[in-house]
């Protein structure tokens, strides 16, 4: 689950531009050690002092048209309650930011998840403080919803809405023995929402944000199998009027991130994208975006499928061995073309999230139906024997389904 730069680098530290609309989370900043309102001359707590400490820009953030949430301060004593001291059967998992644990808040009565800053952990000060201000500015039903936080002395943590399914990575690799794999239905679901999550950041956020950590573990899923976007701590504000970019150090997560972001230090809304296409390949093929238990360029994902790419014959050979055959020939045809056109090397090439959604939208509304298309087959190659073996096989090299993918 953690994150680290692409070029090997620290991630401490981030540059001095992630700003995210400090104003209006300011609003609801002055508070005593308490939690109670100061009446007169406030002093600044905690989180505004690390907005002010860490330069972080303010002024584009009077740009910024928010929905007029404002995430909520919470006491270290009240987490500690809410966690039971932070017992170990609370604990949910590790990231780069520290270690996760589900609680409940009496005070809001509700059961949330809870992050605790790792003082000498890969994430600092700087991702919490821009995690607060990006989320409390975000309202989408594919980002995760960002209840409160805790700057209590040197006390960092955030609360969040409880996703009762985990990452998606947990529902993809390594999974545990009995427990059932996805299915295609739900897989193209998961990859639809979180490219409408992407969506909103890019093109309805106002300055718009660069995600720039998109990555399975970062996708949340609730009830249903709803994906969620979560960890915003190195999130970005784009490139606005005649710029193209973002100039910034590489921060990332190794094997999603941009081959040019990660040469140049140019970030870009595009450099999303490719990390979408690397979630979205992980979901068709099963395999991890970099895995070290296989050898030479079968250990990244993207340098193992685009060979394949170029030959339709071997399209049936990338998806995952644990759906059993048991998906549909032409939207595999789709999934994959939307993938192999979000990796392109060259930036220029890649679509814009609001095409990916639209393509996705569609994909994931037409439903698969194993047994119904099952029946299908079997009436369409009752004549032809080759035929058959052919669907069983899931061979896709030719016949008709072949030719209407291409449309």
């Amino acid at each position: 689950m953690g994150c680290f730069g692409c070029a090997g680098k620290s991630r401490r530290k981030s540059d001095t531009n992630n700003l995210i609309a400090a104003d209006k989370v300011k609003d609801g900043l002055n508070v005593n050690a308490k939690g109670k309102k100061e009446d007169k001359k406030p002093k600044d707590d905690q989180l505004s002092e690390d907005v002010r400490n860490l330069n972080l820009r303010e002024d584009a953030s009077r740009e910024v048209k928010g929905n007029g949430y404002r995430a909520q301060t919470f006491t270290f004593d009240e987490l500690s309650t809410a966690t039971e001291d932070f017992r170990p059967d609370c604990f949910l998992g590790e990231g780069g930011f520290g270690k996760v644990y589900k609680g409940h808040l009496e005070k809001i009565k509700q059961v949330v998840a809870i992050k605790q800053l790792d003082p000498h952990g890969l994430q600092g000060s700087r991702e919490f403080v821009v995690e607060v201000l990006t989320l409390s500015m975000a309202d989408h039903p594919n980002l995760v919803k960002l209840i409160g936080y805790c700057a209590e002395g040197e006390q960092r943590l955030l609360v969040y809405e409880y996703m009762k399914l985990g990452s998606l990575e947990n529902h993809l690799h390594d999974l545990k023995p009995g427990k059932k794999p996805l299915d295609w239905n739900t897989r193209m679901k998961i990859a639809a929402g979180a490219a409408r999550g992407l969506e909103y950041l890019h093109d309805k956020m106002n300055p718009p944000v660069i995600y720039r950590d998109l990555k399975c573990s970062n996708i949340l899923l609730e009830e249903g199998y709803h994906a969620k976007l979560s960890d915003f701590g190195l999130a970005k504000v784009g490139p606005s009027g005649d710029k193209t970019h973002v100039s910034t150090r590489v921060m990332g997560t190794y094997g999603y991130c941009a081959p040019d972001y990660a040469m140049t230090g140019q970030l870009t809304f595009k450099s999303d994208i490719y990390s979408f296409g690397v979630v979205l390949l992980e979901l068709i093929t099963g395999r991890k975006a970099i895995d070290h238990t296989k050898s030479g360029k079968e250990q990244n994902l993207v340098a193992w499928a685009r060979p394949l790419f170029r030959d339709r014959k071997r399209f049936a050979q990338m998806v995952d061995p644990l759906l059993r055959g048991r998906f549909p020939v032409r939207g595999l045809y789709q999934a994959l073309a939307i993938a192999a056109m979000c990796v392109q090397e060259q930036p220029n090439m890649r679509p814009v999230i609001a095409d990916v959604v639209t393509a996705l939208n569609y994909l994931s509304s037409q439903k698969y139906e194993p047994h119904l298309h099952s029946v299908q087959c079997c009436k369409g190659s009752q004549s032809s024997p080759r035929g058959r073996d052919r669907h069983r096989s899931g061979d896709v090299s030719s016949g008709s389904e072949t030719d209407k993918s291409r449309d």
